[in-house]
Order: C-alpha cells, then sequence, then structure tokens
C-alpha cells in the first residue's frame, strides 16, 4: 500500500452530530447499564423515573464528539484490516440529554508500526452557536499488514503504569452474548462486530465487540466507583486496545488512585488478559463538587 504521509494535518468536517435523549438511552443499554445492578442505573437507562433525573454516560462524548477522519486522504486502506488503537476524550461538563455538536476532525500523525500503521486524529466538537468547545476526543486506527514503508515509528514507551500493588477498586461486569448487536445501533455498523464471515475474513473466529464498547463498560465502573455516579464530575478517560473482547466475556476493571482527583486503570477478561491497557481517567474530587 502506498502511503501518503502528507494526509497529516488534513481536516474533515465539519460535521453536525445531533442526539436526543433516546440516543443516550440506547448508547447506555448498548454498553451494558442496567444489566448488573438496575436500579442504580436508572438515571442512565430511563427518562421518566420517579424521582430520578436522566443523566449521560461520559463515554458517550466518544459517539456525539467523534467526525471520521478523511482515510482515503491516507492511502487505500482494507477496511477488514482496521482495529481501533486508542481512544482519549475530555470533557468541560456533563452531557446533556440532547443537543448539537459541531465537529471537525484532524489527522494528527501517521506512524509506521513494523506489522501495521497507525493513524491518529483529533475531533473538537463545538456549540454550533457560541463555538464554545464542548468535547474533545483522540483516536487512533491501526491498520494491520501495512506498516514497513519507513515512516516514523511515532510515540512510544509505557504510559499510564499502575503502581506494584493491589488495585484500590476493582468492579467486574459480564458482556451479553449479543453486546455488540446492541451496541452497533448508535452508529458503528462495522461487520466485523456482527457478521460471521466478515470476521472470519479478517482473522477472528467469530464477530467481536467493539473496543468503544468495552471502553463504555469501563467508563461506567469508572464513574459509578470514583465519581459516585455523577457524571458532572466526569472529566477525562484514555486508553489503549491491547486484545480483542467477544461478546459474553466478562471485564475486570482494576483502579489505583492518583490523589483525588485522578486514577490509572486496567480492564482484562476472564483468562486475566489485558483487554484495554493504559488507562487514566480524571475527576472532579467530591469535596470540590
Amino acid at each position: 500500500m502506498k502511503v501518503n504521509l502528507d494526509a497529516v494535518g488534513t481536516t474533515s468536517g465539519p460535521f453536525e452530530r445531533s442526539w436526543t435523549s433516546k440516543d443516550a438511552l440506547l448508547y447506555a443499554v448498548g454498553v451494558g447499564a442496567g444489566a448488573e445492578d438496575p436500579l442504580s442505573e436508572l438515571a442512565f437507562t430511563t427518562e421518566n423515573s420517579i424521582g430520578v433525573t436522566q443523566q449521560v454516560l461520559p463515554t458517550f462524548a466518544v459517539i456525539i464528539g467523534s467526525g471520521g477522519p478523511n482515510l482515503s486522504a491516507v492511502g487505500e486502506i482494507d477496511m477488514a484490516n482496521l482495529v481501533h488503537g486508542e481512544q482519549a476524550f475530555e470533557l468541560d461538563d456533563a452531557i446533556p440529554t440532547s443537543g448539537t455538536l459541531s465537529v471537525t476532525t484532524t489527522i494528527t500523525g501517521i506512524y509506521d508500526k513494523g506489522s501495521g500503521m497507525v493513524i491518529a486524529y483529533e475531533s473538537v466538537g463545538v456549540d454550533p452557536e457560541t463555538g464554545q468547545r464542548r468535547v474533545r476526543t483522540r483516536s487512533s486506527a491501526f491498520i494491520r499488514g501495512a506498516g514497513g514503508f519507513g515512516g516514523d515509528r511515532g510515540p512510544s514507551g509505557p504510559r499510564n503504569v499502575p503502581p506494584e500493588r493491589e488495585p484500590d477498586h476493582v468492579v467486574t461486569y459480564r458482556t451479553r452474548e449479543d453486546q455488540a448487536l446492541i451496541y452497533r445501533l448508535s452508529g458503528d455498523r462495522n461487520p466485523l462486530h456482527s457478521d460471521p464471515e466478515f470476521a472470519k475474513r479478517a482473522g477472528f473466529p467469530r464477530p467481536i465487540l467493539h473496543g468503544l464498547c468495552t471502553y463504555g463498560f469501563t467508563g461506567r465502573a469508572l464513574l459509578h466507583t470514583l465519581c459516585n455516579s455523577d457524571a458532572a464530575r466526569f472529566r477525562s478517560m484514555e486508553g489503549r486496545f491491547s486484545k480483542p473482547v467477544f461478546p459474553g466475556e466478562s471485564l475486570t476493571i482494576s483502579m489505583w488512585l492518583e490523589g483525588d482527583s485522578s486514577a490509572v486503570f486496567t480492564t482484562k477478561n476472564a483468562a486475566g488478559e489485558t483487554v484495554l491497557s493504559e488507562g487514566r481517567c480524571t475527576f472532579v474530587p467530591a469535596s470540590a463538587h
């Protein structure tokens, strides 16, 4: 594949991202909300429960705050070889139950990892009327087999390494066998997550769970554990997808506090393999809220 390194800096958009209360509720169910503890998650899965005000899961930011990068500017990419590499987002405040953002996306880097190519990009979502920034997301896509073109390897080395002690908090959730079929209704219709034949062509025995679904499960654990389920306290989250997850697998999220406003975390499957690594989140301390 011929790689166009001049694609760095290419901007796409602005894209309009609008959502309703129903979209936020569907996303919450898509990342497992209500399955483990329905009563504690009523605020995220219902809009008409007595005495409960609807909230939006902070990780919904990756849905409303992301725009498609202009991958064609990089070269001819086989989408069957594309997997999500990293994901991060920053929020200035809680996400409202409905609204509109104007999102612009910029390719920020193209890196040669030998076994594949990494395309990094950043999206900024602003209020279309005021221009005020509401959300920023950073993502990377790993294109298997597209490396070896002689480019810069890019940033490397461990980040957000957990300390050598027992975690401060551990939460385990189980995904549903049909989790990917629910999550895809929030917008990512990549057949890698639903079509057995497409998954086999991509080298997997069956469809895999969306990386951002695993990300959403993890975000729920962080929100409920570190922010007492208050979405207004959640500020940022980042992590690297290190191994695929299959629908039906359990996810264990371990958290290590760094002071009173941040934590590092990892997410592992039932076999103890890390599926989301180099994780870090920040939040508003309870004393300051």
